[in-house]
This record gives structure tokens, C-alpha cells and sequence, in this order.
């Protein structure tokens, strides 16, 4: 089984920074794109930033400039810098993969979200 363990959320005030992990364990036999997706109370889950395996990197309009996002192949992690932190990005943050765990075979799987919460 494939499970993807988000860490590094929480409290922070604005004009600060955070820094979430993604970690992706179980039987994989290679990670294809990782994204990170915010979602808050009755709204859709929404894009923030993306990163091929190649190490290729996408970010919403709101995010350019304050998140940068990164992975680590060799640990099976992304990850998702987040300074400047703004009130409106309070939100659950989640981790996104395309898994392959055979050559051909893959999945997209989420991992549990983790809360971030920046105060004014």
C-alpha cells in the first residue's frame, strides 16, 4: 500500500513562513508529479504548486514569488516553502502524487491534509 504523510502545518503569523513536508512510503516503484492543493470550509480544492520528477514547477497566480516547492526522489518527498504568509492562506494543505508501483501501472493519491493557520 501507498501512503502519503503531510507534516509542518500550523500557526503562524502574517508576513511569516512555514515549511510542509510530504512524505510517500509503501510499495513504490517510482513518484511522477507532486502538487500541493489547498482547501478551505465549502470551497473546492485548489491548485497551489506543482513539480515534476524532472524537477519542473507550476504555481497558482497568488503563490508566485512567496511558495517555491521542491522534491527529494531519493526520499520520496515534496516539499512546500511557504513565506510572506498571508491570512487568506489559511487553509488544509494536501499533498497530491502519481504513483507508479510498476513500471506501467500508477495511481494518484492524496494524503490527509495538514492545517495551516495564519493570523493577523
Amino acid at each position: 500500500q501507498v501512503q502519503l504523510v503531510e507534516s509542518g502545518g500550523g500557526l503562524v503569523q502574517a508576513g511569516g513562513s512555514l515549511r510542509l513536508s510530504c512524505a510517500a512510503s509503501g510499495s513504490i516503484f517510482r513518484i511522477g508529479t507532486m502538487n500541493w492543493y489547498r482547501q478551505t470550509p465549502g470551497n473546492q480544492r485548489d491548485m497551489v504548486a506543482t513539480i515534476t520528477t524532472e524537477g519542473i514547477t507550476g504555481y497558482a497566480d497568488s503563490m508566485k514569488g512567496r511558495f517555491t516547492i521542491s522534491r527529494d526522489n531519493a526520499k520520496n518527498t515534496v516539499y512546500l516553502q511557504m513565506n510572506s504568509l498571508k491570512p487568506e492562506d489559511t487553509a488544509v494543505y494536501y499533498c497530491n502524487a502519481d504513483i507508479y508501483t510498476l513500471p506501467t501501472i500508477h495511481y494518484n493519491f492524496w494524503g490527509q491534509g495538514t492545517q495551516v493557520t495564519v493570523s493577523s
